[in-house]
C-alpha cells in the first residue's frame, strides 16, 4: 500500500528545532505510524527563520486574535508568522496531505487548549496555535491531531480511521469518479459511519439517493463535508452496539441456538465495557467467513484501518 502523506511537527520525528535546541520525538508517530504514513515535517518557528536555539515566545491577547511575543525583546512576530503560514500552506496544498499531528501546547502549532496570556498576565487555556489555526482554516475536512492526545486510545483510533476513510475517498476519485462509485463508497461505509452519527448516516443517504439534476462535484463535496463532520463525532459503546447488534440480524436464519447465543454473550459482555470492540468485530468477521456473508464482508466498520495497528483492542 502506498504510504499516506501526513504533515507533522518536526520536532515529533526527532529534528532538534525546539527554542531551546531539543527535540520532542514521538516513537508511536515515526515508528507505529511510520509504516502506513509518509511525513511531511513542519516547524513555523524554524522555518520562518528564528533560529535554534531561540527566544522562547507565547501567545497574548484575545484567544481569538492573539498575538505572538517574545517573552524577553517583547518582539511581536504575529504578521511575519502569518506572512509565512500563507506561503507555507500554499505550498503544502501541492502535498496531498491526508491528515496533520501538530505538537500540543506549542504557540504556532497547538491545536487547542493552548495558553494564551491576558494584559495582567494569567493565561487562559482556550487558544490555538497561529500556524494550526491557519491549517486547519485552510484544510478544514483533512484530519487533525496533536501528539499527546494519540495515547488516548479512543482519539488515536478516530483519527486514524478518518485518515484511512480520507485515503479510500480519495482513491473512489481516481478509480470510479462517479455517481454509482459514490453509491458504492457510501454502501461500504453504511456502519461506520453510523457507528459515529445515525442522523448524519441519514443525511448522507439522502445525498446519494437524490442525485438527480444535480452537478456531481456539488454532490462529492457536500457528501465528503457531512462524511467528516460524521466521523469527528465520538463512536460510543451504545452507538457500536447498535452497530453490532444490525450486523448480528444478518445471521439469523444461519446461526445456530449456541452460535446465536454466544454473539448476544459477546455484545452484551462488549456493552458492560469488559471486552473491548476488538472481540465481538472478530466474532462477526469469523460468522462472515464462514456463512459467506457478501454484504457484510464489504463493511469498512469491520476492519476500517490495518489490524496490525491494533487500534481496537483497546477501545470500548
Amino acid at each position: 500500500m502506498d504510504k499516506i502523506r501526513i504533515g507533522v511537527s518536526s520536532c515529533l520525528m526527532g529534528e532538534k528545532v525546539r527554542y531551546d535546541g531539543q527535540h520532542k520525538h514521538d516513537s508511536y508517530v515515526t515508528g507505529t505510524l511510520g509504516r502506513w504514513f509518509e511525513f511531511v515535517p513542519v516547524c513555523p518557528e524554524f522555518e520562518l527563520g528564528l533560529g535554534v536555539p531561540r527566544e522562547s515566545m507565547r501567545l497574548e491577547g484575545d484567544p481569538e486574535h492573539p498575538r505572538l511575543m517574545t517573552n524577553k525583546t517583547r518582539r511581536d512576530l504575529t504578521e511575519p508568522m502569518l506572512a509565512w503560514c500563507e506561503k507555507r500552506l500554499n505550498g503544502l496544498e501541492q502535498e496531498n496531505l491526508g491528515g496533520f499531528i501538530f505538537k500540543s501546547k506549542s504557540p504556532s502549532s497547538g491545536m487547542e487548549r493552548v495558553k494564551v496570556y491576558a494584559e495582567n498576565g494569567m493565561p487562559s487555556n482556550n487558544g490555538r496555535g497561529l500556524f494550526a489555526n491557519a491549517f486547519m482554516n485552510k484544510f478544514p475536512l483533512l484530519p487533525v491531531e496533536e501528539e499527546g492526545r494519540l495515547h488516548d486510545p479512543a482519539l488515536r483510533e478516530s483519527f486514524i480511521e478518518r485518515v484511512f476513510t480520507l485515503k479510500r475517498w480519495r482513491e473512489m476519485l481516481e478509480e470510479d469518479n462517479t455517481r454509482s462509485g459514490l453509491v458504492k463508497f457510501h454502501e461500504r461505509h453504511k456502519y461506520l459511519i453510523m457507528s459515529h452519527s445515525i442522523p448524519h448516516y441519514r443525511e448522507l443517504g439522502r445525498i446519494v439517493s437524490d442525485m438527480k439534476g444535480k452537478k456531481l462535484p456539488a454532490l462529492q463535496t457536500d457528501y465528503l463535508k457531512k462524511l467528516m463532520d460524521a466521523l469527528r463525532l465520538r463512536a460510543t459503546v451504545k452507538k457500536h452496539v447498535n452497530v453490532l447488534q444490525h450486523l448480528a440480524g444478518y445471521f439469523k436464519k444461519q446461526l445456530d441456538a449456541d452460535e446465536k447465543q454466544e454473539l448476544v454473550e459477546t455484545i452484551e459482555t462488549y456493552k458492560q465495557e469488559n471486552f473491548p470492540l476488538i472481540v465481538p468485530v472478530t466474532l462477526i468477521n469469523h460468522y462472515i467467513r464462514k456463512y459467506q456473508e457478501p454484504y457484510l464482508g464489504q463493511q469498512y466498520y469491520l476492519q476500517p484501518h490495518p489490524v496490525e495497528l491494533c487500534l481496537r483492542n483497546q477501545v470500548f
